[in-house]
């Protein structure tokens, strides 16, 4: 079973950052991808970034240039670093793990990221 712990979610000024950080308990290893998907008010869920094996990454155009994903595999942690938020990020961010030894999808609780002044 997988488990997945967000944090680091809050509210941030118009231009500035915020951090997440999304903690993977269980049978996560490298070559499964880990990202994350955003779902702002009145909106679907959308993906926003993801990280598969070797580093290769994927950005939504919104957030490109702006927004960087990373991972820790021996700590089976991804990273979401936001910069020059827009108050049209502001969404419940949830991480997401493919497992690809069992076809599948793991989902964090979501956490809240404002970006407000």
């Amino acid at each position: 079973q997988v488990q997945l712990v967000e944090s680091g979610g809050g509210l941030a000024q118009p231009g500035g950052s915020l951090r997440l950080s999304c903690a993977a308990s269980g049978n996560i290893f490298s070559i499964d991808t880990m990202g994350w998907y955003r779902r702002a008010p009145g909106k679907q869920r959308e993906l926003v970034a993801a990280i598969a094996a070797y580093g290769r990454t994927n950005y939504a155009d919104s957030v490109k240039g702006r927004f960087t994903i990373s991972r820790d595999n021996a700590e089976k942690t991804v990273y979401l670093q936001m910069n020059s938020l827009k108050p049209e990020d502001t969404a419940v961010y949830f991480c997401d793990v493919f497992q690809l030894s069992n076809i599948k999808d793991y989902w964090g609780q979501g956490i809240q990221g404002t970006a407000s002044s």
